[in-house]
């Protein structure tokens, strides 16, 4: 596990960040999660002919904020072993987004998937090394939650790109676990959110409406089990979903700074 060191002894985490804030700095770190995988979804959508003009947007779009996003948590994170480790994440971004911007290739697909993989993997690392440290430096449980709400968002993409991959016939044997572990880890952090003391009227409310959604997701998931796709209606709901998420986490955030 990383760890996120302070930039001074005696200085807080809140002190050592220049431009982002605590919550923010969780959130943005969150948010490299799911753009890893929304790109790599929309990558997937164009090649297998999904909404292409509408992945093709939401491509060049996402690349644009992942980049945009791991350049502010850079200026967050000066000097630390965080910093440390958004360079990995940085690199190994740059080998792999030239690829997600060429034209969908099938037969690259696979080592794509399992780079991209690699990259989420440090995503993840990383979120959770800022959401513990700041948890530990402010004792507020809401930067856990903004991590798990925004762990939602990325799943919800993680869940349309296995899809997608196995849609369009993608050679590699661990698509269809990773996709039915996706699902499952969606749902038992949706519980874990509507049973949580600090989610208020609010935010349950809104995490009930996330919950129809996903309930209506899942006749497609099960119509996969039987060989039958329906990838534009699992482009639309994890899209929505996406959003919902997006907003519940941000509502979090808001939590967090009062």
């Amino acid at each position: 596990m990383l760890v996120l060191l302070l930039l001074l002894p005696g200085v807080g985490v809140s002190q050592a960040a220049e431009r982002l804030n605590d919550a923010e700095a969780v959130n943005y770190a969150g948010s490299l999660r799911y753009l890893s995988q929304r790109v790599m979804k929309n990558y997937l959508a164009v090649g297998a002919a999904i909404r292409p003009d509408k992945a093709h947007q939401q491509l060049d779009e996402s690349v644009a904020e992942f980049e945009q996003h791991l350049q502010q948590l850079l200026d967050y994170a000066a000097d630390s072993d965080l910093q440390k480790s958004l360079r990995q994440i940085e690199s190994l971004w740059q080998q792999q987004r030239q690829m997600l911007l060429s034209t969908p290739q099938k037969d690259q697909a696979k080592t794509l998937l399992q780079d991209n993989n690699r990259l989420l993997a440090l995503c993840e690392q990383t979120t959770h090394a800022i959401s513990q440290a700041i948890t530990q430096a402010t004792n507020r449980p809401e930067a856990l939650l903004i991590n798990i709400a925004g762990r939602q968002r990325m799943l919800s993409q993680k869940i349309a790109k296995a899809y997608f991959a196995l849609y369009w016939n993608v050679q590699d044997e661990g698509l269809k676990a990773e996709f039915e572990q996706a699902v499952q880890q969606f749902s038992l952090a949706m519980t874990q959110l509507q049973g949580s003391p600090e989610s208020t009227e609010q935010i349950r409310q809104a995490l009930a409406r996330v919950d129809s959604q996903w309930t209506f997701s899942q006749t497609g998931f099960a119509l996969n089990k039987e060989g039958r796709y329906v990838p534009t209606v699992i482009a639309v709901t994890t899209e929505s979903i996406l959003w919902k998420m997006d907003a519940i986490t941000h509502q979090y955030e808001e939590l967090m700074n009062l």
